[in-house]
Parts: C-alpha cells; structure tokens; sequence
C-alpha cells in the first residue's frame, strides 16, 4: 500500500483505498486507463510534429497516475474541470478517445464539432466540464458549481485540476476563500509538475510547496500525495471527495508529479537537466503500476499484451481520425450560446 506520510494525511475517517483491496481485474483497468491516456499523448505528439494537429497541444505525458486516481473515485454526476493539459482528465472520466482525437485534428466528429482544440476539449456527457486555456480562470467557475450543487441539494462533488503555476494568480485565491468561507463541495488539485511552462515554480514563490504551503491561509489541511502513485491518489482524493460529499467543506490538495515532455509539443524542454529528467522516467507511473501488478501475480507478458492492444486500437482510431472531413462551414455559426445559434440574447 503506497505510504501515507504526515504530509500527505487524508482526513481522518478516509477509507484506504490501497491495490490490496482491488481485485485482479480492477487493477487492470487503472494500468489500462494509464496507458490508453499514454498511448493517446503519444499519437498526439507524433501527429503534431508532422503538422496535423491544429494549433498547440500540451501534453501529460507522465501525469496520468493524477487524472486516473482522482477520477476513479467520483461518482458519474460528480463534475472535473481543468487546464489546456486536459486529455488526460477527459479520457479519464470516460470521453471516447476517437472523438477528442478527431477534435485536435480539426475533423468533423470531434467533441467540440471540431472548433475547440485541445485546449479547450469538454465532454459534460461524462463529467467534464472543459479545459480553459486563461490560467487559472477555471478556479473560479468550479466554486461556482459547487455552489450551485449546494443550493441544489444534488449531492455532486467538483474536482478543479490546475498546475503550480496558477497558485500565483489572483483567482486560485479567491476560489480558496470564497469555497472556505462558504465550505463548498470541491476538492482543488493542484498538479505540481515543478515548471510554470519553462521557469521552475521554485524560482518564483516564497515556500516550499506552492498550494500545500498556502492551504491554511483558508483554513485547511496541507495535503501532499504522490501524484506517480495512482493508488495514492486515490486514497487522498477519495477521502476529500467524501469529505466535500458530506457537507465539511473544500480541500486543497498538491499531486507531487513530472510531464516527462516539454511543455507544449513544440517546447524541446532544454531548461531541463537530462539527470533530473532521468530520475523522474524510474518514477513513472506506468512503470510503477506495474510492479503493483506484479506482486497482484499479474504475469508481465499479459501486461505487454495489455500495451500493445491498447496501442493497436489508438492507431486505429487515428487512422480512421485522419480520414475524417473538415467541419462544414455552415457549423462555425452553430453551438455558440445555450440555444444552439451565434446571436447573443439578453
């Protein structure tokens, strides 16, 4: 069972969720969660250097053990909210891939009919409520759900994924606040990947950890997990989950995790050490579930299988992506406001 040290206490109460309470086959389907959302950035970066993606793509490759965790224990009307380094949490809380794919490559079928990007994929259907490209402006709109969720009754928790970079912008304080103040359904995630696009967050905040270190400024517990260790994920974010689910409140916690990619796919990522880098490729989380498996008697040879048909199927759907059309025309002036149309009512 992955450690729980002092920094990274759950609330007391929180059930453990550990690989020693998963059975065989719930064990599978996390590694094949990791890896689908592995395979896919892949596709992504290759296709984006040969110039077929539209506009920029910021990729999580070595994040997936967060969006895995934490969408593993939310419930289907629960709602997730991130950042443009959204792929992963839309595949995460059950968005069909071809159809996001089809959506970077500006194809007709893609989530958003093609117009969004990847910046900007949502699938509500499924829990997710968007990627916002202004940092740190989705802060903001997820205390605004989970007051609505409040007045309502409904019993909906929001889980708002940001990176470390937006706990130095105005918003990610006012969301803390104004869900303390109120003690809203959310849990805020911060995906601490230690660089704000090419500067490392040590060079520019005043504390250690950039959320952890500011979370009692609102009156809450510093929460730090290992965000390469998906079933620690779970533990802490089940716990916060259920926490906010029964009305005590907000929670603010720090996911200790690396993108083993640049910052966007054009970004060669130079800034950084080939040693640093290094040490975080042995923490990979793929790699890490795997030894999980292992020691749950899951042979190697069925996890390789596991990779390669999931690989096998994501270079289907590019293909079959690839051969898609280009949106009508007519449809840029569709899907604008609530009604369907591109007029503005008051």
């Amino acid at each position: 069972m992955p450690s729980v040290t002092a920094e990274t206490a759950a609330p007391e109460g929180a059930e453990l969720l550990g690989p020693d309470r998963l059975g065989r086959d719930r064990l599978l389907a996390l590694h094949e969660q990791m890896v689908l959302i592995r395979q896919f950035e892949a596709k992504v970066d290759v296709l984006y250097r040969q110039g077929r993606v539209r506009g920029p793509a910021h990729l999580g490759l070595g994040q997936e053990a967060v969006a895995v965790g934490a969408a593993s224990v939310l419930r289907p009307g629960d709602r997730s909210i991130g950042t443009y380094r959204g792929h992963a949490h839309a595949l995460a809380r059950g968005a069909p891939p071809e159809p996001v794919l089809r959506e970077l490559l500006g194809r007709a079928g893609g989530i958003c009919a093609g117009k969004g990007g990847s910046m900007h994929i949502t699938d509500v259907d499924h829990g997710y409520y968007g990627s916002y490209a202004i940092i740190g402006a989705h802060l903001p709109i997820a205390t605004g759900m989970a007051w609505a969720s409040q007045v309502r009754g409904d019993g909906r928790v929001t889980v708002c994924f940001f990176g470390d970079g937006t706990t130095n912008i105005g918003a990610f304080h006012e969301a803390l606040n104004l869900a303390a103040v109120w003690s809203l359904p959310v849990v805020f995630v911060c995906e601490n990947n230690h660089y704000m696009e090419y500067t490392s967050i040590a060079d520019v905040i005043a504390v250690k950890r950039p959320a952890a270190d500011r979370a009692a400024a609102y009156g809450l517990a510093p929460m730090v997990v290992d965000g390469n260790d998906v079933h620690a994920v779970r533990e802490v974010l089940d716990a916060a989950v259920r926490r906010a689910r029964a009305g005590e409140g907000p929670s603010l916690v720090e996911a200790d995790t690396y993108r083993l990619c640049g910052h966007s796919a054009a970004d060669p990522a130079t800034y950084r050490s080939s040693e640093e880098v290094e040490q975080w490729r042995a923490r990979d989380p793929l790699l890490r579930h795997a030894e999980v498996l292992a020691s749950a008697g899951v042979p190697a040879a069925e996890v390789d299988a596991l990779t390669a048909r999931v690989k096998a199927e994501m270079d289907r759907i590019a293909v079959e992506a690839l051969a898609a059309p280009a949106p009508e025309p007519a449809t840029a002036w569709t899907d604008m406001w609530s009604d369907g149309s591109s007029t503005w009512r008051n």
